[in-house]
C-alpha cells in the first residue's frame, strides 16, 4: 500500500474534478497544477503550487511547454526502493509525485468541429500524453489517472480506502493510461495519414454490451457509436445479428435511387422491388418470398407514410429502417413494443473492410462500384430492350450484395427469385428458378445477373429453359463464347460488366 501525499493535476476538462480535490484537501495532499487547471483549484478555494515554482520556469511557447521538465518527470519517474534514484531526487530537489491526473486537449472533438489545420494541431497533447506515459511506466510508485471519466472511479477508490493505493489499483490504472495515449495516437495518426503508410490501427471506446454474440453461448461487444448511424425509436435491444443485417440493409438500399423497399434475412435480400410509390415497392418486395420475410429486417429509401405501416403491419418482423416515417406511421408500427423502429441518419461511412481471421487481420476496400448503362458491353447478336436493361442493372445491384456464389433473376425491377450461397452457379440458378416457381412468380422474359462468370454454357440454357431473356455477368472464363453462342442460338442477350462482385 502506498499513501498518497502529493498529485499532479494538468486537466483539460474541469467537470467532477472538485468532489477530487476536496478529497484530496481533506487528505493533506500537496497539490501541484499548470495554467487553468490551477486557477481552477484556486477557485475551488484549495491551496496548490504552480509547476512554474517547481521548476523556475514559466510556460513558453505559447503554453507548448508547461511540464517537460526534469524536475516534474524525475518526481515521477523516480523509483521509490531504489538509492541511487532517491540520492539524485534529494540532490536536485525534486519532489515525488504519488498521483498524476490529466485530460488530454479533446483532439477527435476538434476534428468534429474544423478541418483547420493549424487549429487541429494545437490540439495534439505533448506534455499531457508525456506525462500519462511516464505515471503509466512507473505504476510501482504512482498511481495515474488518464481520462476525466475514470474521475468516479478514483475517487471511490480513495474514499475506500482512505488515500492508499495498492499495486493491483496502480496497475489497472496504469493500463488505462496506455489505453488512452494509443487510442489517442491512433486518432492522430489516422488524420495526418492519407493512406500512403500500411498500417491496421483501430482505437474505440465504450464499447456497446450486446445480449450474446450469433449464438447465445457466444459473448460480443458491439465498438462504435449507433447513433451517428440511426435513431432508434422503438424497440428491444438491437444484437449481433440485427447489427449485421442492418449492415446488410444500409449498404444494399444505398445503391438505389428510385422508391424501393427490401426485406433482408441472414443478410441476403429475400425480396425487393422498386416502384412510383411506397406501398407498392412494399407488396411487391414481400412478394418475392413471404416466407422468408417473417423475422426479418426492412429497408426503404423513402419516408414511411400511413398507408405502408398498415400493410407492413400484419406481418411479424424484427426491425424496420427507413429515412422517416409519418407520424400516424408511427403510432400504427408502435403497436408490437419489442419491435425495433430506427430512423437512419446520413453518415459518411468508413471505405474499408476488416476481417479477423487466423492470426491477422485482413483489410480491403469496399465493394462500392454500382454499374450504370454505361458500363455494359452487349456481347450478343440480340442486343437487350431498353426495359431489359433497368432489369439487369436492378439485378445487378441485387446480386452484387448477395452472398456467393449467386444468381438473381428479376424481372419489372422486382427481385423474383435468388440462389444464395451456394457451391456451385448451377446451383444457385436452380435454387433461384425454383423459388420463383414456388411463390409463382413471372419467369418467362426475366432477366438473370451473376456475382461472376458462367465458367459453362449450362447455367444459361437452365436459365433460357426457364424463361429468362437477358443476362448481365461479369465475364472473363475461357469460355465465354460458349455462353454467348448459346443465347445466339436461341436468341437471348447478354451484358459484360467487366466487374466481378464476390461476397463472402
Amino acid at each position: 500500500m502506498k499513501k498518497i501525499q502529493s498529485a499532479l493535476i494538468s486537466v483539460f476538462y474541469k467537470d467532477g474534478l472538485a468532489p477530487i480535490l476536496e478529497k484530496l484537501n481533506q487528505m493533506g495532499v500537496r497539490i501541484y497544477s499548470t495554467g487553468g487547471t490551477y486557477d481552477f483549484i484556486r477557485e475551488q478555494g484549495y491551496e496548490a503550487e504552480t509547476i512554474e515554482s517547481l521548476t523556475s520556469y514559466p510556460s513558453i511557447l505559447g503554453g507548448r511547454v508547461k511540464t517537460l521538465h526534469p524536475k516534474v518527470f524525475g518526481g515521477i519517474l523516480g523509483r521509490r526502493d531504489l538509492p541511487s534514484d532517491q540520492e539524485q531526487m534529494e540532490a536536485y530537489d525534486i519532489p515525488a509525485f504519488d498521483l498524476v491526473i490529466v485530460d488530454l486537449y479533446p483532439f477527435e472533438e476538434t476534428l468534429e468541429q474544423t478541418r483547420e489545420s493549424k487549429e487541429i494541431i494545437e490540439k495534439i497533447d505533448i506534455g499531457g500524453i508525456s506525462l500519462i506515459r511516464a505515471a503509466a511506466k512507473n505504476y510501482q510508485d504512482v498511481m495515474v489517472v488518464a481520462s476525466s471519466n475514470l474521475y468516479g472511479e478514483l475517487l471511490q477508490l480513495l474514499e475506500e480506502k482512505n488515500g492508499s493505493s495498492d499495486l493491483e489499483d496502480r496497475k489497472y490504472f496504469a493500463a488505462h493510461a496506455f489505453s488512452t495515449s494509443s487510442h489517442y495516437d491512433t486518432a492522430i495518426f489516422k488524420w495526418m495519414n492519407p493512406g500512403s503508410i500500411q498500417s491496421f490501427k483501430q482505437s474505440r471506446y465504450n464499447p456497446n454490451g450486446l445480449r450474446y454474440g450469433e449464438n447465445p453461448h457466444q459473448e460480443a461487444l458491439f465498438f462504435g457509436k449507433l447513433e451517428e448511424v440511426f435513431e432508434q425509436l422503438h424497440g428491444k435491444a438491437i444484437s449481433y445479428n440485427n447489427l449485421l443485417d442492418l449492415d446488410a440493409a444500409i449498404s444494399l438500399i444505398s445503391d438505389f435511387d428510385e422508391t424501393t423497399f427490401a426485406v433482408i434475412k441472414h443478410n441476403n435480400a429475400c425480396g425487393l422491388a422498386s416502384r412510383e410509390n411506397l406501398v407498392d415497392a412494399w407488396k411487391d418486395a414481400l412478394a418475392g418470398d413471404p416466407v422468408s420475410a417473417f423475422g426479418g429486417v426492412l429497408v426503404t429509401n423513402k419516408a414511411i407514410d400511413k398507408a405502408t405501416a398498415e400493410e407492413i403491419n400484419s406481418i411479424f418482423f424484427e426491425i424496420i429502417i427507413a429515412p422517416d416515417y409519418d407520424t400516424e406511421a408511427l403510432e400504427v408500427l408502435k403497436t408490437k413494443k419489442n419491435r425495433i423502429i430506427l430512423k437512419k441518419k446520413s453518415y459518411d461511412f468508413c471505405k474499408k473492410q476488416y476481417r479477423s481471421l487466423l492470426n491477422g487481420v485482413l483489410t480491403q476496400e469496399k465493394d462500392l462500384r454500382t454499374e450504370t448503362a454505361d458500363d455494359l458491353e452487349t456481347k450478343t447478336s440480340a442486343a437487350p430492350t431498353a426495359e431489359e436493361v433497368e432489369d439487369l442493372l436492378f439485378a445487378n445491384k441485387i446480386v452484387k450484395h448477395t452472398k456467393s456464389n449467386t444468381i438473381v433473376l428479376a424481372k419489372n425491377k422486382q427481385l423474383v427469385g435468388s440462389g444464395t450461397g451456394q457451391t456451385s452457379r448451377v446451383d444457385a440458378l436452380k435454387q433461384a428458378i425454383d423459388k420463383a416457381r414456388h411463390f409463382e412468380l413471372p419467369l418467362e422474359g426475366a432477366v438473370m445477373a451473376s456475382d461472376a462468370f458462367f465458367p459453362f454454357a449450362d447455367s444459361v440454357e437452365i436459365a433460357d429453359k426457364a424463361g429468362v431473356k437477358a443476362v448481365i455477368q461479369p465475364g472473363g472464363s475461357i469460355r465465354d463464347k460458349d455462353s454467348i453462342a448459346y443465347c445466339d442460338a436461341h436468341g437471348m442477350s447478354m451484358m459484360f460488366t467487366g466487374t466481378r462482385h464476390f461476397k463472402h
